[in-house]
């Protein structure tokens, strides 16, 4: 069984998110897709959104196949969220699954300083994708690196669709509704039914 992990603080999900995520399926072809909302990220200030709004945003990664499901375990860990940490669960839940990971590939240029990225080579296979045009080169390079050290790299082949959850809260907070055109249009419904990212004051 091959079992694709999609992790990420997801503050708010967005449509280069969705994008991704459609592109390291098209590239696996996975019999299961776990996408994994963060409790605490490590290399990220604490998401100031309430973990319970991050998941139930979510929700929306499940439309794009029926093999997607959303997991709270991150969310229920205590302490900061490892990706280290999430493979060991998977590969005790599922030992038999062949273990992919989905990273950006701003992830990947950084990915000697994740926790523990020796075993994570070990134990899942990575699958980069590109979010901004021009840099193969420099991807390709950090793949051949991280191949060197045992590592195997898939690339997700896809169009990089730009777009950052911190830009969107700022647009948001500054009282641009538009920016809601970037995110899934159920994630819109919630944003605005629970008043997330609001301008100061209101």
């Amino acid at each position: 069984m091959k079992l694709l992990l999609y992790g990420g603080t997801f503050d708010p999900p967005h449509l280069g998110h969705m994008n991704n995520l459609r592109a390291a399926m098209d590239a696996v072809k996975p019999d299961r897709v776990i996408v994994m909302p963060a409790g605490i990220p490590p290399h990220k200030a604490a998401s100031a959104t309430p973990a319970q709004h991050r998941l139930a945003m979510c929700r929306c990664f499940a439309d794009l196949d029926p093999h997607v499901t959303v997991s709270r375990w991150e969310i229920d860990h205590a302490g900061r969220s490892y990706t280290v940490n999430t493979l060991d669960m998977l590969r005790q839940s599922w030992p038999d699954a062949q273990l992919y990971l989905s990273v950006g590939s701003d992830m990947l240029l950084t990915f000697r300083q994740w926790r523990q990225w020796q075993r994570i080579l070990q134990m899942a296979c990575l699958v980069v994708e590109s979010r901004r045009t021009g840099d193969d080169a420099q991807l390709q390079a950090m793949a051949d690196s991280l191949a060197a050290d045992g590592g195997r790299i898939l690339f997700a082949r896809a169009p990089a669709f730009v777009c950052a959850s911190s830009e969107l809260r700022a647009r948001l907070a500054a009282g641009d509704r538009d920016a809601l055109a970037l995110v899934p249009a159920t994630v819109a419904v919630y944003i605005q039914k629970h008043g997330l990212y609001r301008p100061a004051g209101n």
